[in-house]
C-alpha cells in the first residue's frame, strides 16, 4: 500500500483528508448545513463525508458519528426539510452509530436549524397536499389506522412487551421491568378515573385490549372497547377469551363518532393523536356526552410543545408523512382550550415524557434484535429503515422535551 494514500491532512477549514486525493468544492447547500451544524451546542458530531474527509462540528462532547454516502444529502435536507433528511435515511444516503443521540442531539438545537428543518415551502406542497387528503373522515380514519395497525399482529408481537402496549409506560419506580411499566401506565389511568367493581368503563381505541384486560380482573369493571383496527379487534377479542375476562369486556369496530349510551368511565390511551385538528371538536364533544354525571375520563395524550404549535399545525413533518396518516398532536394548551369548550375541566394531569423516551429506547432495542424475523415476514430494506427512524426520531423529540406525554383527568364542569 502506498503510504502517502494512506495518511491525513488537516485543510484550513478544519476538515481532516486523505492526501493525495482531489478534493472538490463543497456545494453551496453542504457549505450552509456544515454552517449551521458548527452552531450547534451542547454537543458534537463528527462528520464523515463522502470525499473521505471528516469533520467534527458543534460544541460540546462528541455524541454521534454522521456517515455521509452521498453530498446530496445536503440539498434534499434543505429542500425538504425534515422529512428530506429522513428520506435520505430510507434511502441509504447516510448512517449514525447512534441514531437516537444524533437525533437527540438535532432536536435540541431546533433554533439553530431552524431553515434546515422546515425545508423548501414549494418543495413541501406536495407533502402538505397529501396530508389533508388523508383527513380523519369517517371512511379516512379507517385507512390511515389500518395503514399503521393493520401492518399485522405478527409484526407487532416481535417487539412489543407481552402486555402488547404500544403506548408510553409508565415507571413509577427506576428499577421496575418494561412491562410492569406498562402495566403501571394502566393501573394509573384507572385509579385516576376512580373505576370501582361493577362499573361500566368505555375505552375509545382499545388497542390490542391490555388496558381492558386490567380494568376487568384487576379492577371488576366492565369494558366496552372500541378500534377501527381489524388486527386489534381480533386480537383483543381472543386475549379476552384466553385470559377469561371475556364475560366482561366486548370490543367492537366502531368510530368514536358513532358511540351512543353513557358509561361510568371513558379512558382513551394515546388515541387522540389520530383524531385530527379538524376533528377534536367532535371528540371533546362525544367525551361529555358519553359520560355519565359524577364520571372521570383519561386521556393519555401526546402533546407538542406549546411554543411550536402554530408552525407544527400548518406543517406536515415524517411522523405524519410516513407513520401516522392524518395524524396530528395537540400542544397542552390546545387540549386545554377544546376541553374547556366541550364543557369539561382538567381536574387532574401527569406528564412523564422521558418515561416515553425510555419507552422508544426499548422499542428500538427490540426492533433491532428481531430485525431478520421483521424481514422474514416479507418488508423490506427501505421499511425497515423507516421504521429505525420512526422510533429515533420520537425518542430524540422526548429528549429534548419538544413533545410530552399526558395522562389528562377529565369530569363535566360542575362535578368534583
Amino acid at each position: 500500500m502506498n503510504s502517502q494514500n494512506s495518511s491525513a491532512s488537516i485543510t484550513a477549514d478544519g476538515m481532516t483528508q486523505a492526501s493525495g486525493s482531489a478534493r472538490r468544492k463543497p456545494s453551496r447547500a453542504m457549505r450552509l448545513m456544515l454552517s449551521m451544524l458548527d452552531r450547534i451546542e451542547g454537543g458534537s458530531l463528527m462528520l464523515r463525508l463522502p470525499d473521505g474527509s471528516a469533520r467534527l462540528v458543534g460544541h460540546g462532547e462528541q455524541c454521534a458519528t454522521l456517515t455521509l454516502h452521498d453530498e446530496a444529502v445536503f440539498g434534499r435536507i434543505l429542500a425538504s426539510g425534515s422529512i428530506g433528511f429522513a428520506e435520505a435515511f430510507m434511502a441509504g444516503q447516510w448512517e449514525a452509530d447512534r441514531l437516537p443521540a444524533l437525533l437527540s442531539l438535532l432536536a435540541r438545537n431546533r433554533p439553530v436549524l431552524e431553515r434546515a428543518i422546515h425545508g423548501n415551502a414549494w418543495r413541501l406542497a406536495g407533502h402538505w397536499l397529501w396530508h389533508r387528503l388523508r383527513a380523519n373522515t369517517r371512511r379516512g380514519s379507517k385507512k390511515n389506522i389500518e395503514a399503521h395497525y393493520d401492518l399485522g399482529n405478527d409484526f407487532y408481537r416481535l417487539w412489543l412487551d407481552d402486555t402488547m402496549s404500544y403506548s408510553s409506560a409508565m415507571w413509577s419506580e427506576p428499577e421496575a421491568s418494561f412491562e410492569s411499566a406498562q402495566l403501571e401506565k394502566y393501573r394509573h389511568a384507572l385509579r385516576s378515573a376512580g373505576v370501582q367493581p361493577g362499573q361500566h368503563l368505555l375505552e375509545i381505541g382499545c388497542g390490542w385490549g391490555g388496558l381492558a384486560e386490567v380494568a376487568c380482573r384487576e379492577f371488576g369493571a366492565r369494558v366496552t372497547g372500541v378500534t377501527l383496527s381489524h388486527e386489534q379487534l381480533a386480537w383483543a377479542r381472543d386475549r379476552a377469551e384466553r385470559n377469561g375476562f371475556a364475560d366482561r369486556a366486548s370490543f367492537m369496530l366502531c368510530d368514536y363518532r358513532d358511540l351512543r349510551g353513557q358509561y361510568d368511565h371513558i379512558v382513551s390511551i394515546e388515541m387522540i393523536e389520530a383524531v385530527g385538528e379538524a376533528f377534536w371538536p367532535s371528540y371533546f364533544s362525544q367525551l361529555q356526552a358519553l359520560l355519565k354525571p359524577g364520571g372521570r375520563a383519561v386521556i393519555q395524550a401526546i402533546t407538542i410543545d406549546d411554543a411550536l404549535f402554530e408552525h407544527y399545525r400548518k406543517d406536515v413533518d415524517f411522523i405524519q408523512r410516513y407513520i401516522f396518516p392524518g395524524g396530528m398532536l395537540p400542544s397542552p394548551s390546545a387540549f386545554s382550550d377544546q376541553a374547556d369548550r366541550a364543557g369539561l375541566r382538567i381536574v387532574a394531569s401527569k406528564a412523564f415524557g422521558l418515561d416515553y423516551a425510555r419507552t422508544l429506547s426499548e422499542w428500538l432495542t427490540r426492533f433491532d434484535a428481531k430485525a431478520d424475523a421483521v424481514r422474514a415476514q416479507g418488508f423490506d430494506e427501505t421499511f425497515m429503515r423507516m421504521w429505525r427512524f420512526y422510533l429515533a426520531y420520537c425518542e430524540a423529540g422526548f429528549n429534548a422535551r419538544n413533545t410530552d406525554v399526558w395522562q389528562y383527568v377529565l369530569s363535566a364542569r360542575g362535578t368534583p
